[in-house]
């Protein structure tokens, strides 16, 4: 994961977690159907291969959220977010976008020096599912985020 206080604990096997994985300076990447397309496919490929339990999820223009369970959820998260920035960003160049390819460019951390593009902000703020008043609370918040956003 990123350099977050924020982490997954190691033994978080097959324990839910509310999780929110944000565009990098919350560009407004997910007004492209092919870019949430790479993300769903994504996630039904870590299902299919039961590599990832997803019990909820809400796609929004800058950001995503889920609920989400595994094996080894920090692990699959990074795969995620490893997969689905590397395609987006080549879809990117592929229709010659290059004034978000700038900002993915201006915006990624110094730090980050095998790249020239950074697509996620790090981190992705894990919080636990420790009840099932919990689990109900965070899919609401899910389900109803895109409706109080309008």
């Amino acid at each position: 994961m990123g350099r977050s206080r924020y982490r997954i604990p190691n033994d978080s096997a097959k324990r839910p977690y509310f999780l929110t994985c944000t565009v990098l300076n919350w560009l407004p990447l997910f007004n492209r159907p092919d870019a949430v397309r790479i993300v769903l496919d994504s996630l039904a490929f870590l299902r299919r291969e039961e590599r990832l339990t997803l019990f909820a999820y809400v796609i929004l223009e800058n950001h995503l959220h889920l609920v989400a369970a595994s094996d080894d959820l920090s692990k699959e998260v990074g795969a995620f977010k490893s997969y689905t920035a590397r395609n987006i960003i080549d879809f990117l160049k592929e229709r010659n976008s290059s004034n978000i390819l700038g900002q993915l460019n201006f915006f990624k951390k110094q730090h980050k020096t095998d790249r020239q593009h950074q697509f996620w902000q790090e981190g992705s703020h894990p919080q636990q599912i420790q009840s099932e008043e919990m689990m109900v609370q965070k899919i609401e918040y899910i389900h109803n985020n895109p409706v109080r956003r309008g």
